[in-house]
């Protein structure tokens, strides 16, 4: 446990100021050896509750996706990742989507050892719900990902998840380039309960001439601890953390802070 804690630490230390999280397919601990088609499929039903004087437009938060292996090639893997993110919040009535955010992401890798390297074409999209918006919020990213699942005898592992690229094509919003991490470590209790802490985040850099302000470099921290209960076909994953997002509202672009509780339905 002492070692998992030690990877994991300085992500945390940079995600616990203020402590987003992106889907993506899930760390490998290597590569297999024979061909695959379909090989997998990892999926994620997750809904937040989030704190805050932002009640009115942040309530809650929602995802639904999943990640998909298309081919598995020994040496590496084409996967897809679709997911779907609700904003809600009370303004027109109790549970009121005002946001709905989508990634699309396809992406080849090649295993350098039991070390994972992957290129991939990242795609936002956001928008209104039953709100009007004539224009595009939306940027493609291209980068270059990392990833490698660590195990221990004791039942301990984590998995990492870490990439940065350039923006490519971008609409009304001033990112220039990016950088992304994911890392998760789990511990077993017993057969059926692990604990896990995870750190999830993005980092951007921004130009100053699109809206004529020098914001900075921007970033997206969550920190999360909770307990994962093992089923016999999904598990599921309870909870608490906090949350710093940038550009939380595609109209006023200002980060926003909360407080989260959760839940989240995976696969095996």
């Amino acid at each position: 446990m002492r070692r998992a804690v030690a990877l994991l630490f300085p992500i945390l230390v940079i995600a616990s100021p203020i402590s987003a999280q992106q889907p993506g397919p899930q760390p490998l601990v290597g590569p297999i050896d024979h061909f695959e088609f379909m090989s997998r499929y990892d999926f994620q039903l997750e809904a937040n509750v989030l704190s805050g004087d932002n009640g009115k437009q942040y309530r809650w938060d929602a995802h639904y996706g999943g990640a998909v292996d298309v081919v598995n090639y020994v040496k590496g893997r084409l996967t897809f990742v679709g997911d779907y993110e609700a904003v809600l919040g009370s303004e027109l009535r109790p549970f009121d989507p005002n946001q709905g955010n989508y990634i699309l992401e396809p992406a080849g890798s090649w295993f350098v050892g039991d070390n994972e390297l992957s290129f991939v074409f990242h795609h936002v999209s956001r928008h209104l719900s039953d709100r009007p918006k004539t224009f595009a919020v939306a940027y493609n990213l291209i980068e270059g990902r990392y990833l490698r699942k660590f195990t221990f005898g004791d039942g301990t592992s984590v998995a990492v998840r870490a990439g940065g690229g350039r923006l490519a094509q971008h609409s009304q919003v001033d990112y220039t380039w990016a950088l992304d991490w994911d890392v998760m470590a789990r511990r077993r209790m017993n057969p059926h309960v692990e604990w896990y802490g995870r750190s999830t985040g993005e980092m951007f850099g921004v130009d100053p001439l699109v809206r004529n302000e020098n914001r900075g470099v921007q970033y997206t921290t969550r920190l999360e601890l909770g307990t994962r209960l093992t089923g016999t076909k999904a598990d599921l994953e309870l909870f608490v953390g906090a949350e710093h997002r940038l550009d939380a509202s595609l109209i006023d672009f200002v980060p926003v802070s909360w407080a989260i509780a959760g839940f989240r339905i995976v696969s095996k």
